[in-house]
């Protein structure tokens, strides 16, 4: 099987189910951008990280495959598994890393070490893909999936600050002009 198709070239391409859409749809923006919130986990992931943050992230990269293949198919023959429907162990990494922070005071500006600023671009990626499955949704009936995709921003916040505390670098705290 080759790579390469070419019945892309003219703008559309085939959902799961067959079904040919413009490469411009809601549903294909929607999986594209988890695609994309995938790859960007996959670059943290290629980061010397501590081994239980490696571990979740690869977990994570697995949940959002499943994701991805439900959007794309809108037959539903692709379904998530209970580890997305039901993201409570995401509330739990996010507990454990923040146990180890201190208390968040104020906005901080993303960046500091290289594997928190890859973790804050990653949750940008993240709120992107949330914004599309709620465009998508609100023209199509999806899987709710939204409720781990919110989710993961908020950890991968919480990871970005506690990464940075491992490399000795602190939350830059943003302060409002005056």
């Amino acid at each position: 099987m080759k790579v390469y198709t070419r019945t892309g070239d003219d703008g559309g391409t085939a959902l799961g189910n067959g079904q040919r859409v413009s490469k411009a749809s809601a549903r294909v923006a929607a999986y594209g951008d988890v695609d994309e919130l995938n790859a960007s986990l996959g670059v943290l992931a290629a980061e010397e990280l501590p081994a239980e943050a490696a571990a979740e992230i690869r977990q994570v990269q697995a949940a959002l495959f499943e994701v991805g293949s439900a959007l794309a198919d809108p037959s539903g023959r692709f379904r998530v598994t209970a580890s997305v429907h039901d993201p409570t162990w995401i509330e739990r990494w996010i507990d454990e890393l923040d146990a180890d922070l201190p208390p968040l005071r104020n906005f901080v500006l993303p960046g500091g070490a290289r594997p928190a600023a890859l973790a804050h671009a990653a949750r940008c990626v993240c709120r992107r893909a949330e914004r599309s499955l709620v465009g998508l949704d609100r023209s199509e009936e999806i899987e709710r999936l939204l409720p781990f995709l919110n989710r993961l921003s908020d950890a991968l916040f919480v990871l970005a600050r506690w990464l940075n505390q491992r490399a000795g670098v602190p939350d830059e705290p943003w302060r409002a002009r005056a």
